[in-house]
């Protein structure tokens, strides 16, 4: 009963917060504006206007781009919490950003003129191929699939392909331009980039929130699924296609930001329960707002200079990963 009615105020409160949140983004940055004026370029558009080029061209698609890379990767994690039992499960932990990151780097390099949908695609082959890495090795391991052992494999997998596409771009000479890309560029969101994305986003949630059902029995345990008649393979391999598709087009829409995939779901699975009919919906609407917020603060916290948004993630994730450990040690979710 507790979690239906979070589940209501969450998604009752949804459309409020979410303009709450994506107003703050525009108004206050380097320059702070005022809501006459935000208003003003929603409905009178002035190309001639400073202010009004500026909430276009630079605030509202970097308040969208977040709202939408935090959805992304809130609802991969919630999945791969779901489908490995792991709750320490999320793309960045799990070396589906690095693979993606690594594959981008070898792009850049061997594919310099690239369109921005290639870029996209060549992002998604890097998730998976980060993700079978990880998933192969814990194979080979001895209880691999222990969620403190699995979250060790994926810190490794993903230091050592860091540590290769750095390789990579200082011999090729693109260390300057991977900085660039690497540090999570929601200050630098293309609008027509965004557009690119959005349909990619739109399919993943789809596919997400069509697996709900199916990924709450696959979370429950091999013999409830079973008994449940679910084809446990089938929804895994769809549930992983989504994680690609949404961390893939997060990671080339704004390079790699960690700890979001880890945090939100756990946060929503507090409220709402482990139920994924509530848990995705819920995770992708507090994902949006989680990263918009996270946002909204890195342009605060050295103003008048803009801190990294993976450092306030990190900031947060860090210690909530420790206290997940600590609390629940090498358990599986049951």
């Amino acid at each position: 009963m507790y979690s239906k009615q979070w589940t209501r105020i969450i998604l009752i409160t949804s459309p409020f917060a979410i303009a709450l949140s994506l107003l703050l983004s525009v108004l206050y940055g380097a320059k702070q504006l005022n809501a006459d004026i935000v208003f003003a370029s929603l409905f009178h558009f002035d190309p001639g206007n400073t202010d009004h080029q500026i909430i276009w061209h630079s605030r509202i698609p970097r308040a969208a781009g977040a709202l939408l890379i935090g959805a992304a990767l809130a609802v991969s994690g919630a999945l791969m919490q779901g489908i490995t039992r792991n709750y320490l499960a999320s793309p960045s932990i799990m070396g589906v950003s690095d693979g993606s990151a690594f594959i981008i780097t070898l792009c850049m390099v061997l594919l310099p003129q690239s369109s921005s949908l290639e870029m996209i695609i060549y992002s998604f082959i890097g998730s998976a191929f980060g993700a079978a890495l990880v998933f192969g090795l814990a194979t080979m391991l001895p209880n691999g699939f222990t969620p403190v052992q699995l979250a060790i494999i994926g810190t490794v997998t993903s230091m050592l392909l860091n540590s290769l596409a750095a390789a990579i771009s200082i011999y090729f000479q693109i260390s300057q331009d991977l900085s660039f890309w690497y540090s999570a560029r929601l200050h630098q969101m293309s609008p027509e980039f965004l557009k690119l994305a959005v349909p990619f986003f739109l399919a993943g949630i789809v596919i997400a929130v069509s697996l709900s059902k199916k990924v709450t029995a696959v979370s429950l345990g091999d013999d409830i699924s079973k008994s449940l008649g679910q084809k446990k393979k089938t929804i895994k391999i769809m549930a992983m296609l989504s994680v690609i598709i949404l961390t893939g087009s997060a990671v080339a829409l704004a390079g790699k930001i960690a700890f979001v995939g880890l945090v939100v779901p756990h946060i929503t699975r507090f409220l709402v329960g482990s139920d994924y009919n509530r848990l995705i919906p819920c995770s992708c609407i507090l994902g949006g707002i989680f990263l918009t917020l996270c946002d909204l603060a890195s342009r605060f916290i050295n103003y008048p200079f803009e801190t990294p948004i993976e450092v306030v993630t990190s900031i947060i994730g860090v210690p909530f990963f420790l206290y997940l450990i600590k609390r629940k040690g090498g358990e599986q979710n049951g």
